[in-house]
């Protein structure tokens, strides 16, 4: 009988945030090649949603409010950044706050038309799961 290992997985929270013409802030921590959402891992005892919030104010500088935040699904995928890692993500959206910029670990952002050709940098979850769950969406007001 085959032995099987369990693949390592890494529980993030995430959040997108559009601008109205629909582009989707992606980032780029610093060391690493590929974009994704603003976002990362939770303190201990903290919710999906306040990880979300707090990542997003450390990353970008963006202020959120909790009670805006809506839950676009949990979704599961190869992990950008961590070979033989899977990540499980729980990504929201937020109506955009207006200005960002990149600010701790972050060292590019890109806003993306998900409705355009896709660059070959962008994390799986991203690619896998929440573009496709954002499509004929619009973004939240």
């Amino acid at each position: 009988m085959a032995c099987v290992t369990a693949v390592p997985v890494i529980r993030v929270s995430a959040v997108v945030l559009r601008r109205p013409t629909g582009e989707v802030l992606t980032v780029r921590k610093r060391g690493t090649h590929r974009f994704m959402l603003p976002g990362g891992k939770p303190e201990p005892g903290e919710s999906a949603a306040r990880t979300a919030v707090r990542e997003a104010y450390e990353e970008v500088g963006a202020v959120l409010d909790e009670a805006r935040l809506r839950e676009l699904g949990s979704f599961r995928a190869a992990a950008a950044n961590e070979a033989g890692h899977e990540v499980v993500g729980t990504v929201f959206e937020h109506p955009h706050t207006g200005e960002t910029a990149p600010a701790g670990e972050i060292e590019e952002l890109r806003w993306l038309d998900p409705a355009g050709d896709l660059p070959d940098d962008l994390a799986p979850l991203l690619v896998r799961h929440v573009l496709p769950a954002l499509a004929g969406t619009t973004p939240p007001a």
